[in-house]
């Protein structure tokens, strides 16, 4: 996953800072130090590791449980930073905030955050939906579903023959919106859909 030895931990006093970033979401988390131990530490367990002035060698959520599951660790051109894209199983932030930098780092991406509240209505019971959502009535209505998404790519399709810059913005939404209910229904997520779209990157055109 990563080469230790091409890093630069002497620029930083024997540490290299380290960018933690939700994988599926892509919001910032944190930002804390690591040195040779805690990087050592992180590959061996999969798990975060860092280096604080105050704890020393620190795990992660190794207390309150907020671990944060190592999905990559990408160095900068320099090897004295590292993006570390990682699953959080809670807080990032002391505070008991899901990133260090407050919910504006949160709403930079608000499709992911779509994304994160339709999961969340797909996972709920059934028994706790005696008024479900619109989305739950989306989620457990297959026709319905399929219907609307077809009304809405008919009206972005149309505001865009018209011309009505505003009207495709507010149709683009919502057909973001009822097509990633319609591929959660399905077992799908829009971290899949990133996958996708990044296998695709520097692809010729077709």
């Amino acid at each position: 996953m990563l080469d230790l030895d091409t890093l630069n931990f002497d620029k930083g006093s024997g540490t290299v800072t380290v960018v933690a970033q939700d994988a599926e979401t892509g919001a910032v988390l944190m930002v804390a130090a690591a040195d040779r131990e805690a990087l050592e530490r992180t590959l061996a367990t999969g798990e975060m590791h860092y280096r604080s002035r105050t704890r020393g060698l620190w795990h992660k959520g190794g207390t309150s449980g907020n671990v944060q599951r190592v999905i990559s660790l990408d160095p900068d051109c320099d090897g004295d930073a590292l993006l570390a894209r990682v699953v959080p199983a809670g807080p990032a932030c002391h505070t008991g905030t899901t990133s260090c930098f407050g919910e504006r780092a949160l709403a930079a991406d608000a499709i992911a955050l779509l994304d994160t509240t339709i999961a969340a209505r797909a996972a709920l019971p059934a028994a706790l939906n005696a008024a479900p959502s619109y989305t739950r009535r989306l989620l457990g209505d297959r026709n319905l579903r399929l219907k609307k998404l077809g009304e809405e790519a008919a009206e972005l399709v149309t505001a865009c023959a018209d011309g009505d810059i505003a009207r495709a913005r507010e149709e683009t939404a919502d057909l973001l919106y009822h097509a990633l209910v319609a591929l959660h229904a399905l077992g799908g997520s829009l971290a899949e859909v990133r996958t996708v779209l990044a296998a695709r990157v520097g692809q010729r055109p077709r």
